[in-house]
């Protein structure tokens, strides 16, 4: 007799996961990359403090956007 299931393969979840996850590295490494870039153009301070202050909200998302992708990956692999 052949045994079926409903339940959902969560191993589905490490491809996405892997993606995500690399979306926050190149996101992390494009905040590295403007601020290098601004860092050399010679910015004055006051342009310099806000431009980092705007990179180091977007840097805190792609942090995030990579652990979610991370976090997936761990799910898919341990439940899947």
């Amino acid at each position: 007799m052949e045994q079926t299931t409903n339940a959902l393969d969560l191993s589905l979840l490490v491809w996405p996961g892997a993606a995500l996850a690399l979306a926050g590295v190149v996101g992390i490494l494009a905040c590295v990359r403007s601020v290098m870039k601004a860092r050399n153009a010679g910015l004055p301070d006051a342009e310099m403090v806000a431009h980092m202050q705007k990179m180091g909200a977007w840097n805190m998302a792609a942090l995030g956007v990579s652990a979610i992708g991370l976090a997936l990956v761990v799910i898919g692999l341990l439940l899947g």
